[in-house]
């Protein structure tokens, strides 16, 4: 009962909202047609631009929410960021959904869609805001069927068809349309206000209210939306059974996590470094979970799930809510069998775990990694083995850094103190002579020759602290026991080693084997154990005198110290190649194409209507009526001129009119204000004495 009520409430504010939205077109449009009309009027001196500015500010406004209105209320267009998967391409794929369709008790949908996320949805592209019947569409992430088991996928599967046969589809559509139609209003005045200083003004208490009106819409749909996710938790439950869908839940929950981070700290540092990915994301992102080291971080990630929270915004109840809920389902019996045994069972003879053709992950991977920047595509396998290089050799690069700054430092210091500083037959210079000149020659290039040259030269600690300073803080790797601060060595030991593995690979006698919680690892020749050269490396590092003998391992390895690694084609030990532009990965870019389409449609449509509306209204003021003026009567004296006075009788030569008279105009009273008497003053002259 409070779910009816809370449903009728949420469907009457969705209603209040439309209604106000036609109420703000219909005032826009009134305050249009008063300016239109007071410019028209005969006693207007200028006409009322203040008016046409306010409308042309708003007017991004208007037309947005209209918008948005009307894109809510139509069907939903087809993703583009999807891939249509036929029965052709995909048989097992669609006969397990048709019967899981058949089993919860409703229709299947009439298309599969294949997305680039790690989620699964239903869409039913209905007219009338989803109250009538439509087009049925199966949304599937690819991550999905690549790295859940075949249990697992049916429990998926049946949970997104369940809300089909609940009927959840009805108050789901308009639910979700009257959210994303809120939505689409508040994006609609932020790109209005970004496009247009003038709307920026005013577009604060717009998103404000806007922000408020969603809250409670949202605030009065969350729960019966989350209700429907648990009603589809049972059905599932009931056809897949509780404890598959339990586990779908938990590994949908940590490859959500996992899918994250391989975008972040794989996929997209590759494509900086190197410019290249792979044909095929989705095997490798499945190469990846499938590895034995990822198998403790992806049991945490799925703890850490259960414990998390249920956003506030999202209609799903929290991961323990539906777990708990799924715990008190009950069991199915001991001798039942599974409804059915063998929909998306793996073959034990295919090569593949995949129920799907290997072109459709291709042909996504195109759609989520595309634009002029998307990089060169590469086998999916072949990129995995340069991504092991390119994790294990990315430590170079710092190393050759501080070998340099060691020995700038140390050339000054020589020129500081003089010729003397360095006797001749110094056993150093014998053993570490200068590299002859050539055109092979590679004075700046990083070899073991010029590490072992500082080794020896007693230049270790300032060396191995050069390099901890231009490491990241994340791939310092101290020793185990002790902290980086009390073994500044440890990194020094192992860039040397990876240096010398390097020399390895490049000979093809070694190669490097993908480590995905760690650095890669180096499988050496046979008859060498893995960390036979990491203990030579740490030797040479920690004792002095010992690099002599790392030097008779290495010419027994056929490694020459003298020789630096070859510059690889990808940039992957030194990053780009010279004079290529690092490009950035657009997987999730700022600013989309239509975004910007849309920002820039806004300005214009601002002045489209400021030009325009202008133009109407000076057009009506310049052709308005002028207005009438009373004017003085005039009073003819005499329309025939006689010179002899009376009424003459002829024509006179010209009219007369009469004179005008005007009243006597009041005089002043003078008056003159009598003079003073003069007054005569005599000189005195002080007469002198008799």
């Amino acid at each position: 009962m409070i779910a009816a009520a809370r449903a009728l409430l949420a469907l009457a504010l969705l209603a209040v909202f439309y209604a106000l939205v036609a109420a703000m077109v219909l005032l826009w449009g009134a305050f249009l047609a008063a300016a239109l009309w007071t410019a028209a009027e005969p006693g207007v001196q200028t006409p009322p631009m203040s008016v046409v500015t306010a409308c042309a500010a708003f007017a991004p406004i208007v037309f947005g929410m209209v918008w948005a209105v009307i894109r809510t209320a139509r069907p939903a267009v087809s993703r583009e960021d999807a891939v249509t998967v036929t029965r052709r391409g995909a048989p097992e794929l669609w006969r397990t959904v048709e019967e899981l369709a058949l089993a919860v008790g409703t229709r299947p949908p009439a298309r599969i869609r294949l997305t680039a996320e790690v989620n699964a949805s239903v869409t039913e592209d209905a007219p009338l805001l989803g109250l009538a019947p439509g087009r049925r569409v199966l949304y599937l992430g690819m991550p999905l069927p690549a790295c859940l088991s075949p249990a697992e996928l049916r429990a998926v599967l049946a949970h997104e068809l369940g809300h089909f046969s609940r009927r959840h589809s009805r108050f789901g559509a308009v639910a979700h349309r009257g959210a994303a139609g809120l939505d689409a209003a508040r994006q609609a005045i932020q790109e209005a206000s970004a496009a247009n200083h003038l709307v920026r003004l005013y577009a604060g208490w717009p998103l404000l209210l806007l922000g408020l009106y969603t809250r409670v819409f949202r605030w009065l749909t969350r729960p019966v939306r989350r209700r429907q996710e648990l009603e589809a938790d049972r059905e599932a439950a009931r056809v897949a059974g509780p404890g598959a869908m339990a586990d779908a839940l938990r590994s949908t929950a940590a490859l959500e996590a996992a899918w994250q981070e391989f975008l972040a700290d794989f996929l997209a540092p590759m494509r900086r470094a190197t410019g290249r990915i792979p044909d095929d994301p989705f095997r490798a992102f499945a190469h990846m979970v499938e590895a034995p080291e990822v198998r403790e971080p992806l049991a945490a990630l799925r703890a850490r799930a259960v414990e998390r929270p249920a956003d506030p915004d999202d209609a799903h109840p929290a991961l323990a809510t539906r777990l708990e809920r799924l715990a008190r389902l009950p069991a199915p019996e001991p001798g039942a069998e599974p409804l059915f045994p063998d929909a998306l069972s793996p073959d034990p003879l295919a090569p593949d775990p995949l129920p799907l053709q290997p072109r459709y992950a291709v042909a996504l991977g195109r759609v989520m990694l595309s634009g002029p920047d998307a990089g060169k595509r590469v086998p999916w396998r072949d990129w995995l083995t340069e991504l092991a290089e390119y994790r294990a050799t990315r430590i170079l690069t710092p190393l050759a850094e501080a070998v340099r700054g060691v020995e700038e430092a140390e050339g000054a210091g020589r020129q500081k103190a003089g010729p003397e500083a360095v006797p001749i037959g110094e056993p150093e210079a014998e053993r570490f002579p200068e590299p002859e000149a050539g055109p092979a020659a590679q004075p700046d290039a990083l070899t073991i020759q010029r590490v072992l040259r500082l080794l020896d030269g007693g230049h270790r600690m300032p060396l191995a602290r050069a390099l901890n300073s231009r490491l990241p803080h994340g791939e310092r790797t101290p020793h185990p026991e002790q902290t980086e601060r009390d073994d500044p060595l440890s990194c020094l030991a192992d860039a040397l080693s990876v240096l010398i593995g390097a020399h390895l690979v490049a000979r093809g006698t070694a190669y490097w084997a993908m480590n995905w919680t760690g650095p890669s690892i180096l499988v050496p020749p046979d008859g060498i154990a893995p960390e036979t050269i990491r203990t030579w490396a740490d030797t040479a590092v920690r004792l002095p005198g010992q690099t002599q003998r790392l030097g008779l391992h290495l010419a027994a390895l056929g490694v020459d110290e003298r020789a630096p690694l070859p510059c690889p084609a990808s940039g992957t030990a030194g990053g780009p190649m010279p004079g290529e532009k690092a490009r950035r990965i657009s997987i999730a870019p700022e600013v989309t194409g239509p975004a910007r389409r849309r920002i820039m449609a806004v300005g214009a449509l601002a002045l489209t209507v400021l030009v325009g509306m202008t133009g109407v209204m000076f057009a009506l003021w310049a052709h308005r009526d002028e207005p009438s003026y009373p004017r003085i009567p005039v009073i003819r004296w005499n329309d025939r001129y006689q010179p002899g006075g009376g009424p003459g009788t002829g024509p006179a030569p010209y009219p007369t009119y009469q004179r005008p008279t005007f009243p006597d105009r009041q005089t002043i009273p003078t008056y003159q204000p009598p003079l003073p008497p003069p007054i005569h003053i005599e000189p005195v002259i002080p007469r002198s004495a008799p």
